[in-house]
């Protein structure tokens, strides 16, 4: 008996692209209207509050602040259709960027903590000396020895200008205990700078 040798199955053969002209201009697929929508939400929201994410990432300790915000934008991106109120938008990228700098940080304690020669020093990167002048560099070199909920209270309250419960919500903790670690770091913040005079 002879055994029937099975033929190669052969493609279909698929259609040549078909040549684009001069006159025809090239424009975008027409989407989803809902993703139209997110896209210029985030368009606008990029705009309005890129630059100040980016120094509350800075002043919150993180060590490479534009990644930080980049991630925080993605995050937003892929919860755009799930967000109740699209003018909390700005509240949950700060919340955001404060969640995953706190990581951020806590990651490099532990892999500072597993490597054999860790280093004390740390090298500031060109755009957070760029964002910082001389006379800012005392106050954040202080601001950067504090533990960081009391760094976090501190830089949400002073410089974003955040009321208690707004702060609270960023922090994912209770008013009292913003008030509590707001109260200490301003303590601390003034020992230290007293300290330094």
């Amino acid at each position: 008996m002879r055994r029937r040798q099975n033929s190669p199955t052969v493609p279909p053969a698929v259609p040549a692209a078909v040549p684009r002209t001069a006159a025809e201009p090239l424009t975008p697929a027409v989407g989803d209207p809902a993703d139209l929508e997110r896209e210029a939400g985030l368009a606008r929201l990029f705009e309005l509050h890129y630059s100040a994410m980016l120094r509350l990432a800075v002043l919150l300790g993180a060590d490479d602040p534009e990644n930080v915000v980049a991630e925080a934008y993605y995050q937003i991106y892929r919860k755009w259709r799930r967000l109740r109120d699209v003018a909390a938008a700005e509240a949950y990228l700060r919340s955001t960027v404060c969640n995953l700098t706190r990581m951020r940080i806590r990651h490099l304690q532990v892999a500072r903590r597993h490597t054999e020669n860790p280093s004390d020093e740390t090298v500031a990167s060109a755009e957070n000396t760029a964002l910082l002048r001389d006379d800012q560099r005392v106050l954040i070199d202080a601001l950067q020895q504090l533990p960081a909920r009391q760094r976090e209270a501190l830089v949400l309250r002073h410089w974003l200008g955040l009321k208690e419960g707004e702060i609270a919500a960023a922090m994912g903790i209770s008013c009292g205990s913003v008030k509590t670690h707001t109260a200490r770091g301003i303590a601390a913040l003034t020992q230290a700078m007293e300290a330094r005079r």
